[in-house]
C-alpha cells in the first residue's frame, strides 16, 4: 500500500519555475541554452513549467514558448544590476505562487535563494552551479566578492545543488563538504548538409576556422586572433578564414579591442550572434572549431561543436578536457604562441581531423543527451519533493495526522 501511494505521488505532474536566466528563447548565453532545453523537455513530460524572463532579452509579447510559460519582469538594465534586480523581483513573485520546485540558475542569482527557504520552506529548492563566474575578467572587486558569496549560498542554502561538470562537483565537495549531483549541460543540434547561407559572410565549406562565444575577455578570443594573424603574416593559414560568432555583454571595450586586433586582415570575420539555421550551417561547414577560453563551467558551444562532428582545438583547462578527453586537441591556456603552433599543425594535417571529430560526436550524442539530462533532473525534483513533504503526506493518509516521520 505504501509503495502504491509513493508511486502515485511520484507520478504527479509538477509545477516548476526557473529563476536566474535572462530568458528564452535563447539569443546568447550558455545558461539560457541550458534553461531553454531543460524547460522544454520538462514541459514535454507534462509538467507545468514557468521561466522568468527579462524584458530586455525576451520579446514582451511572447507569453509562451514551446509549451513553457514565460513570466516577464523588468530589471535595472546595467552591467551590475541587471541580473540581481530581475532575480529579486522573480523571487518575490515566486513566493506568492504554488510551485512544487523553484530552480535557481548560476551562483549570482542563487544568492537570493534564502528568501525561498524562509518564505516557502515546503517548496523544493534546487540550484545549478554553472561556473565560477568571479574568475570572469569583466567583474570588478565588489562583483567578484559578491559572486563568491553567491557561490557559498549555492552550496549551502538549496535542498539540492547541481553542478554541470565533474570538475565543479569535485571543487564543491572539497571546498564546502557538500554532496552535489553532477548533471551536465546537454546538446541538441540540427545536423545539416546545407551551406547556402555562408555566402553572406564570404566563406565556403571547409574554408574557415570557427569560434563561437560571448565576446568577453575570459573567453580568450584575443588569443585566437593574435595566433591567426601570426600565421597569416607568414602565409601559413592555408587560405582559411577565421569566423568569430558572438556579441559582447556589457563588454563594448573588449569587443572594440578585438576588432582593432583584427585590423589589417580581410580574413577575420565577425558575424555577431547567430542561432538556428545560420549557426547550424556555420558549425556543419567549418574546417575546425577553436575554443580558447580561460574559464568555463561546461561549455555548451564546445558540446555543440562536438555534436556536429567537428574536431576541436581548445585550451587545456580541466572543464574543456572533461568532455573532449582524448578526442580533442589542446594548447596551453593563455599561450598565444602555443595556440599558433597547434593551429598550424591542424592546418597542415587535415587527415587527422576526421577521426577526432567522429569520436567527439559519439561522446556528445551519447553522454550529453538532453533527454537523459531532463530525466535525471526530473528524478532529482521528485526525490527532493518527496523528502520535504511526500513522506509526511503519504504516512498521514495511511496512518492519520499523528504519524511521525
Amino acid at each position: 500500500m505504501i509503495q502504491s501511494q509513493i508511486k502515485k505521488y511520484q507520478e504527479k505532474p509538477m509545477k516548476v519555475a526557473f529563476i536566474g536566466q535572462k530568458g528564452i528563447p535563447t539569443v546568447s548565453g550558455g545558461v539560457e541554452k541550458h534553461v531553454e532545453q531543460l524547460a522544454v523537455k520538462l514541459a514535454e513530460r507534462n509538467h507545468e513549467v514557468f521561466v522568468y524572463v527579462r524584458n530586455n532579452y525576451t520579446a514582451k509579447n511572447l507569453k509562451k514558448f514551446r509549451g513553457v510559460n514565460l513570466i516577464h519582469l523588468p530589471s535595472v538594465g546595467t552591467k551590475h544590476l541587471d541580473a540581481i534586480s530581475h532575480t529579486l523581483l522573480a523571487t518575490i513573485h515566486a513566493i506568492f505562487q504554488d510551485y512544487d520546485v523553484i530552480h535557481f540558475q548560476a551562483i549570482g542569482p542563487t544568492s537570493l535563494s534564502f528568501l525561498i527557504k524562509i518564505f516557502k520552506p515546503r517548496t523544493a529548492l534546487i540550484a545549478t552551479f554553472h561556473c565560477q563566474d568571479y574568475f570572469h575578467q569583466k567583474w570588478g572587486w565588489f562583483a567578484r566578492n559578491y559572486l563568491k558569496f553567491g557561490e557559498y549560498m549555492t552550496c549551502n542554502i538549496p535542498d539540492k545543488t547541481i553542478t554541470v561538470s565533474n570538475v565543479l562537483g569535485t571543487y564543491v565537495r572539497r571546498a564546502y563538504r557538500k554532496e552535489v549531483r553532477v548533471i551536465p549541460n546537454g546538446v541538441s543540434v540540427n545536423l545539416t548538409a546545407e551551406s547556402d547561407l555562408l555566402a553572406e559572410w564570404g566563406i565556403e565549406k571547409n574554408g574557415y576556422i570557427l569560434s563561437q562565444s560571448r565576446l568577453i575577455k575570459h573567453k580568450g578570443i584575443h588569443y585566437l586572433i593574435e595566433a591567426f594573424k601570426n600565421l597569416e603574416d607568414k602565409n601559413l593559414t592555408q587560405g582559411k578564414k577565421l569566423v568569430i560568432v558572438g556579441d559582447g555583454f556589457y563588454t563594448d571595450d573588449y569587443v572594440n579591442y578585438l576588432k582593432v586586433l583584427a585590423v589589417g586582415s580581410q580574413n577575420i570575420i565577425f558575424t555577431g550572434a547567430q542561432t538556428g539555421r545560420p549557426m547550424d550551417q556555420l558549425f556543419a561547414n567549418a574546417y575546425l572549431f577553436v575554443h580558447p577560453s580561460n574559464s568555463e563551467g561546461l561549455s555548451i558551444t564546445l558540446l555543440e561543436a562536438m555534436a556536429h562532428g567537428k574536431a576541436v582545438l581548445s585550451s587545456d583547462i580541466p572543464e574543456n578536457m572533461e568532455p573532449l578527453g582524448g578526442n580533442g586537441f589542446y594548447f596551453r591556456q593563455g599561450n598565444t604562441s602555443n595556440l599558433a603552433e597547434n593551429l598550424l599543425k591542424l592546418l597542415q594535417n587535415p587527415e587527422i581531423l576526421g577521426e577526432a571529430g567522429e569520436k567527439a560526436q559519439e561522446v556528445a550524442l551519447k553522454d550529453y543527451n538532453w533527454e537523459k539530462i531532463a530525466e535525471k533532473t526530473e528524478n532529482l525534483y521528485r526525490e527532493t519533493i518527496f523528502e520535504k513533504r511526500g513522506k509526511k503526506i503519504i504516512l498521514n493518509k495511511i496512518y492519520g495526522k499523528s504519524a511521525k516521520i
